[in-house]
């Protein structure tokens, strides 16, 4: 088992960055951080409350300040570092991944939909209600997990109960914000693992918690995800501004991705040397972005240990 805290450091290393907070939206259903960095996004925390202490205080905040907050328990605060955290890790290159369909019925299902030849007649449990999931009912054996069930939905305690005979889950990426994700990605190392969700961030190191698919977004339209988020948005969204893609990370793609992102690492942790000689040979007293280089220099070698791990388990398929 991965330490429960390994997930957010992995998420934190894609924070060693001098940019700052432009602006936050926390909105009915979803809550935005846009930055130099590009627009993050994560579901905004169902619990109700009528003022939040920082409100008004974090434009120009380092965005490094509110990723911080991934570790905190206040949930309004998670959502908002998670939303940090994604406006820098998602605006960098995405992996080989399939672009789903944004103009059916249900955009919103669409990564279920994309499965589906799958999933039919298998044991499926799935880790958030998405509205109208329901209509998969009679094709596969699914059960839905939710915090505040409704319906026939049971409590997400049940997971101890049912993951172990399950043949597919479905994990919101929610579940990282709200600190379930460490046991649920260990109760369903052995099924085939989708997290999925607007919230879900573009980790090549995921394969090491046991996911197989990352079914994430890609936002196309800045604006239009703003506006229909700041006006009470939920799965409308995915008709305003963004879209599912689909990657497979036990695969030679995801190899590749994690080529890129480890050469990609490496040339920033050089330009951040050669700044550093520059320095030193003109000043005097501890180069000013010492902390910043050895963020980088973390990790770089993370990244590498993520792909050795990858290599021994599918290198050679």
């Amino acid at each position: 088992m991965n330490h429960p805290e390994r997930v957010y450091e992995l998420l934190l290393d894609y924070c060693d960055t001098n940019a700052i907070v432009d602006n936050v939206l926390i909105g009915l259903v979803w809550t935005l951080c846009q930055s130099s960095h590009g627009t993050g996004l994560a579901m905004s925390d169902s619990l109700a409350t009528r003022t939040l202490p920082w409100s008004g205080d974090l434009i120009g905040k380092p965005l490094k300040d509110l990723a911080a907050w991934i570790l905190q328990w206040q949930p309004h605060q998670a959502s908002l570092a998670m939303a940090a955290i994604n406006s820098c890790i998602n605006n960098r290159p995405l992996p080989d991944s399939v672009a789903l369909d944004n103009t059916s019925q249900n955009p919103n299902l669409a990564v279920f939909d994309y499965f589906l030849p799958q999933l039919q007649g298998k044991k499926v449990v799935v880790i958030g209600h998405y509205p109208n999931i329901e209509k998969y009912q009679d094709l596969m054996q699914l059960t839905i997990l939710e915090r505040q069930p409704t319906m026939n939905d049971l409590p997400d305690t049940a997971c101890e109960f049912l993951f172990a005979n399950a043949d597919w889950i479905f994990l919101t990426a929610s579940s990282i914000p709200n600190k379930t994700f460490p046991r649920l990605a260990e109760l369903a190392t052995h099924a085939k693992t989708v997290l999925m969700g607007a919230t879900m961030p573009w980790l090549p190191q995921l394969h090491e918690f046991g996911i197989d698919y990352l079914a994430g977004i890609e936002i196309i339209d800045q604006n239009a995800l703003y506006h229909t988020a700041a006006q009470g948005g939920g799965v409308r969204i995915f008709n305003n501004g963004l879209r599912y893609r689909v990657a497979q990370l036990t695969s030679q793609n995801s190899m590749t991705w994690l080529k890129q992102q480890i050469s990609d690492c490496a040339s920033e942790r050089m330009r951040l040397n050669e700044e550093m000689d520059l320095w030193y040979a003109n000043n005097r007293g501890r180069f000013p972005k010492y902390a910043l280089l050895e963020q980088v220099s973390n990790r770089l070698s993370r990244l590498d240990t993520s792909y050795k791990l990858l290599w021994d388990n599918y290198g050679n398929v």
